[in-house]
C-alpha cells in the first residue's frame, strides 16, 4: 500500500519542478556537439515527420542493426535535449534514442508521444527512401523515462512490440493505477536515487507488486531524485543503463552478468541491489545480421523463398519471449508465412510484427503490413510471448 496523499503530492511537485529545471540544466542544440564514450560518436536531429521528438542516432550508422529506445523526460517537459548526455551516451553504443520533446524545447509531453516515436521507427525502417531502411531491430524496443517520463513509460508498457520496460527514479502515484503493474508481461528494471529520491517509496511498492515470474531488476544508487544525467555521458546511470541494454536487446552476456545472479557487477558496487526471476540468457536475443545481407546463390527455379530462425530470448518458470528472424531468398518478397512446431504445453499470449493463426500446436504467422516486402537476402523480425516452456519449437518459412 502506499503512503498516500502527501508521497503522491510530493513526486507530484517534483515533477513539475524538475520540468523547469530540465529545460534550464541541459546543453542547448548549439553545444550539441557528437558524443558519448561508445563506438558509434552520435548526435540529434529532428525529423518533419515525427513533430515534437527529438532523434539521437550514431552519426555514422553501425553495421548492425540498431535496437529502439524511447524516453519519457523528467517532468514530462517536452525539451528532447533536457538529458542530453544521457541520451547522446546510449545512441553512441548502437541504439536509435528517441527523446519525447523537441530540441529545447517547452511545454509538456503525454505518453501517447512513446507510442509515436516506435510507430515512427518501425515505419522509418521499411521505407525505402529512409536512411534508417533496413537499419533497424525493430524486435528489440526498450521505452523508458525518468520521473513523469517513467509514468509514461508504464502507460505504454503493454504495448507487444516493447521489450524491455526501464523506469528511472518514478514510481505510481496511486494504487488505483496497480492495474499497470498486472499487465506487465515484458523485463523490467528499476533505477533509483536511493532513500533521499522522493520517488523511492512509490518504486518499492511497485517493486513489491509485480507480477510472480516476471524478470525484474531492481538498483538503488544513492543520489537523489535527480540522479546522473547531466554528469558527462550520464554519468553512472548512463553507464548501467547502456549496460542493461546491451543485454536486454543485444545480448551481451558479459553485461547482463551486471545485473544476474548473487555474485553480479553491480551487487560488489555503490548500488543497492534487489533481482527477481532473473537469468542471464534470458536476455539473449537472436543475433542481429549485418544490413549489407551475404550473398547467396541463386535458387534453381528463381521463385520467391525465405528461411526462419527461431530463437528464445527470454525463459522463466512458466512463460517465455522467442522471437524470429525471416531472411528473404534469392528474390524480392511481397509477403511471408512462417509456420511454428510449439512444443507440447506452449501457448502463445501475445505478438508483435506479425499476425498470428491459433495457439498452440501448429501456428502461422504472416506478415504484417509494414514487413512483409523484403528485398533479396533482407530480415524482418517478430516475437511472441506465451506459457510453457519455448525450447524445441521448430519454424519454416515461405513466400506468401
Amino acid at each position: 500500500m502506499r503512503t498516500g496523499t502527501k508521497i503522491g503530492t510530493g513526486l507530484a511537485a517534483v515533477v513539475v519542478l524538475a520540468a523547469a529545471a530540465v529545460i534550464t540544466v541541459g546543453a542547448s542544440p548549439a553545444d550539441a556537439a557528437a558524443g558519448g564514450d561508445g563506438p558509434y560518436p552520435a548526435d540529434y536531429e529532428t525529423s518533419a515527420s515525427l513533430a515534437n521528438h527529438t532523434i539521437y542516432r550514431p552519426s555514422t550508422l553501425p553495421s548492425e542493426r540498431m535496437p529502439i529506445f524511447v524516453w519519457g523526460n523528467g517532468g514530462c517537459a517536452a525539451n528532447g535535449t533536457g538529458q542530453i548526455n544521457f541520451l547522446k551516451e546510449i545512441s553512441s553504443y548502437g541504439f536509435l534514442v528517441i527523446a519525447n520533446g523537441a530540441p529545447n524545447g517547452s511545454g509538456s509531453t503525454t505518453s501517447s508521444m512513446l507510442t509515436q516515436s516506435i510507430d515512427w521507427a518501425f515505419a522509418e525502417n521499411s521505407r525505402s527512401s529512409s536512411k534508417y531502411y533496413g537499419r533497424l531491430d525493430t524486435s528489440q524496443v526498450a521505452v523508458a523515462g525518468w520521473s513523469c517520463g517513467g509514468l509514461e513509460a508504464y502507460a505504454v508498457s503493454n504495448d507487444s512490440r516493447i521489450t524491455t520496460t526501464m523506469i528511472f527514479s518514478s514510481g505510481l502515484l496511486n494504487d488505483g493505477d496497480d492495474y499497470q503493474l498486472k499487465r506487465l508481461t515484458k523485463p523490467i528494471a528499476y533505477f533509483i536515487g536511493g532513500p533521499s529520491d522522493i520517488a523511492y517509496a512509490n518504486a518499492m511498492d511497485d517493486w513489491g507488486k509485480l507480477p510472480s515470474g516476471l524478470p525484474a531488476f531492481m538498483g538503488n544508487l544513492n543520489v537523489g531524485h535527480g540522479g546522473t544525467y547531466d554528469q558527462t555521458n550520464g554519468g553512472e546511470f548512463g553507464r548501467v543503463a547502456v549496460l542493461y541494454l546491451k543485454w536486454r536487446l543485444k545480448g551481451d552476456l558479459t553485461a547482463g552478468a551486471n545485473f544476474v545472479g548473487s555474485d553480479c557487477g553491480l551487487c560488489h558496487s555503490q548500488w543497492q541491489v534487489q533481482q527477481k526471476n532473473l537469468t542471464l540468457g534470458d536476455g539473449t536475443p537472436p543475433s542481429t545480421p549485418p544490413v549489407t545481407p551475404s550473398s547467396t546463390s541463386p535458387s534453381p527455379s528463381g521463385t520467391p523463398g525465405c528461411t526462419a530462425a527461431y530463437t528464445v530470448q527470454n525463459q522463466w518458470n512458466g512463460g517465455f519471449v522467442a522471437g524470429v528472424v525471416v531472411t528473404a531468398g534469392s528474390a524480392a518478397l511481397n509477403g511471408w508465412r512462417v509456420t511454428l512446431a510449439l512444443p507440447g504445453g506452449a501457448t502463445i499470449t501475445s505478438v508483435w510484427n506479425a499476425v498470428n493463426t491459433g495457439t498452440s500446436g501448429t501456428v502461422t504467422m504472416a506478415n504484417q503490413s509494414y514487413n512483409g516486402q523484403l528485398a533479396p537476402g533482407q530480415t524482418a523480425n517478430f516475437g511472441f510471448q506465451g506459457t510453457g516452456t519455448g525450447s524445441g519449437a521448430t519454424a519454416t518459412c515461405s513466400a506468401s
